[in-house]
């Protein structure tokens, strides 16, 4: 039987871009494991770019979940190596980053399904930036037909953060269930 998941993206031709507003470590941490479990049953490589903290945890759990083949189809990225990797939060360069990750599996044709944890160590930050790096990244999940669940701590979002989110997200994850932003607006970026 397929997953919601593996049922939407058929219907959807692989354009999933998920936001996920989580309240609580125990809640995210089965929200990850389901997506994981997920994709590897759909025969999917599952990337986590995850924090540093919080990983091991997740990894201990998989390794009770899953067997040790399984467990070879998820590629952990470092989700501050991930984001700063310029030495700032710049848009383009995560973009980049992100493209040499997957590259290799779009070379070799091999699915896979992205999940991202984004963090900020306090909501003073450049909010529009997030808006440029997830209009940027929309586009890519829509070109290259993959899903990608966006995940943000519910707590720590201002009213326009959450608007923001709202608009450049397709589909909202909410427990266990995917509905259709109503608030979604599709942007095509100028080349």
């Amino acid at each position: 039987m397929k997953s919601k998941m593996d049922q939407l993206l058929e219907k959807e031709n692989g354009h999933l871009h998920f936001l996920y507003k989580y309240n609580g470590p125990e809640s995210y941490l089965e929200q990850i494991l389901s997506y994981i479990e997920d994709g590897l049953a759909a025969g999917d490589y599952v990337i986590i770019i995850e924090n540093d903290r919080l990983f091991p945890k997740i990894h201990k759990e998989m390794s009770t979940r899953f067997t040790a083949e399984q467990m070879e189809l998820v590629h952990y990225v470092n989700s501050f190596d991930f984001y700063w990797s310029s030495g700032s939060y710049h848009p383009p360069s995560i973009a980049e980053y992100f493209s040499k990750t997957i590259q290799p599996y779009l070379e070799s044709n091999i699915t896979f399904r992205a999940w991202a944890h984004v963090e900020w160590a306090s909501m003073k930050e450049p909010l529009h930036l997030i808006e440029d790096l997830e209009k940027i990244v929309d586009e890519a999940v829509c070109q290259l037909a993959f899903p990608l669940v966006c995940a943000y701590e519910g707590e720590r979002m201002p009213e326009y953060l959450r608007k923001t989110l709202m608009e450049t997200h397709p589909y909202l994850l909410i427990e266990d269930d995917f509905i259709v932003s109503e608030e979604y607006q599709p942007t095509k970026l100028v080349k």
